[in-house]
């Protein structure tokens, strides 16, 4: 009986060791994915890009400004002149925060009263909010300490009260709920991981089937074959993303901002972006197994880099370059900033133009690897 079950495992190590691509995913990929991750997957937020309304234009709000992005928690990226360009920012994605430093901030302190500070942040993502507050808040008790002492010093007596006040403004999640966060992004992670696996099996289950023969010898052309096994789905991920959005709004309260026809719009990018990657994956899988083991293997990079759950910002520059090939990041982007914060096409646009490179680059490499002949 041993000698049986021996020979057994050994014709199925065999038939594995034939299997190249399901060979290459047992092995390579957990190897890839580990040193992916564990590099990337960072949940200490830093370099959160920040503008800066400066109203008082003296070398010490210079000097904040500054001390403040060598924390290495913020990145200044830019001047702002006003709240409505900070609300621009935030609503764009240019920023994450933002500094407001009062008109008299260097008056006050040369003269010993309380100089004024806000912070202003995007309370889309929880994460960002904590990371920014404790930062600031930690830089200006610092900063504040100083100069007492040296104020005491100079006067020889000690300073009332700390010299600087710090407020905090949140926008868009003033309640810093958690589903308000999740579930937009959630509308992104389960279109992508059903459109993909609908679409993954799809040439797979044709050949298997043998049906693969009479779209061989039909006068349909490449393309038309790509894009026809596409359109079926695209009803299927609107249903789904109404579903989402329906149950997000009575279940959790998270109340659409934005335009509705836009986020559905935009939609019709990421979903076909998706039945994309599931048609590719056919095109390179022989069965329906292994398409469906390289749709799994598909769904981690796109819930741990596409900013979903950890900051898109934490991540090191090596692990943003994949992280941009992933329709998720941008259509996350756009899911959050019309459901959260009212965004307009203008701010989301150039997302836009990624899902749609992404979508048109799928379906060129689809096309070339689908071949209109039995290999």
């Amino acid at each position: 009986m041993i000698g049986r079950l021996l020979v057994i495992a050994w014709k199925e190590l065999l038939q594995l060791r034939r299997d190249r691509l399901t060979l290459a995913m047992t092995i390579v990929l957990p190897l890839v994915q580990l040193l992916l991750f564990g590099f990337a997957v960072n949940t200490d937020v830093r370099h959160i890009r920040t503008v800066v309304f400066d109203q008082d234009h003296s070398p010490q709000s210079r000097d904040l400004a500054r001390t403040l992005e060598a924390t290495g928690y913020f990145d200044i990226v830019g001047q702002v002149s006003g709240y409505v360009e900070i609300d621009r920012a935030l609503r764009a994605g240019v920023a994450g925060a933002a500094l407001v430093v009062a008109s008299r901030y260097a008056s006050d302190l040369a003269a010993g009263h309380t100089a004024h500070v806000q912070l202003v942040i995007d309370g889309s993502d929880p994460q960002v909010v904590g990371a920014a507050s404790s930062a600031a808040t930690g830089l200006l008790a610092a900063q504040a300490s100083r100069l007492v002492a040296e104020r005491a010093v100079r006067a020889g007596l000690p300073s009332p009260g700390l010299p600087v006040d710090l407020a905090l403004s949140i926008f868009y999640n003033p309640e810093q709920r958690s589903a308000v966060n999740i579930v937009p992004g959630l509308v992104g992670v389960i279109l992508s991981l059903t459109m993909v696996m609908l679409t993954s099996m799809a040439l797979a289950r044709e050949r298997e089937r043998g049906t693969l023969e009479q779209l061989i010898v039909s006068p349909v052309r490449t393309v038309e074959v790509i894009v026809g096994k596409i359109l079926p789905y695209v009803g299927i991920g609107y249903l789904q993303m109404a579903l989402i959005l329906f149950a997000g709004s009575v279940v959790f309260q998270v109340q659409i901002a934005g335009s509705i026809p836009l986020l559905f719009g935009l939609a019709f990018v990421f979903i076909a972006a998706n039945l994309a990657v599931g048609l590719f994956f056919s095109t390179l899988a022989k069965t329906q197994q292994q398409a469906m083991q390289m749709s799994l293997f598909f769904l981690l990079p796109n819930i741990l880099l596409s900013g979903f759950v950890f900051p898109y910002d934490a991540m090191p520059l090596f692990a943003r370059v994949p992280a941009q090939a992933l329709p998720l990041t941008h259509f996350i982007r756009i899911v959050r900033g019309i459901v959260l914060k009212g965004s307009g096409f203008s701010d989301v646009a150039g997302e836009l133009v990624w899902m749609t490179a992404i979508l048109v680059s799928l379906v060129v490499l689809s096309s070339l690897r689908f071949r209109k002949k039995l290999v």
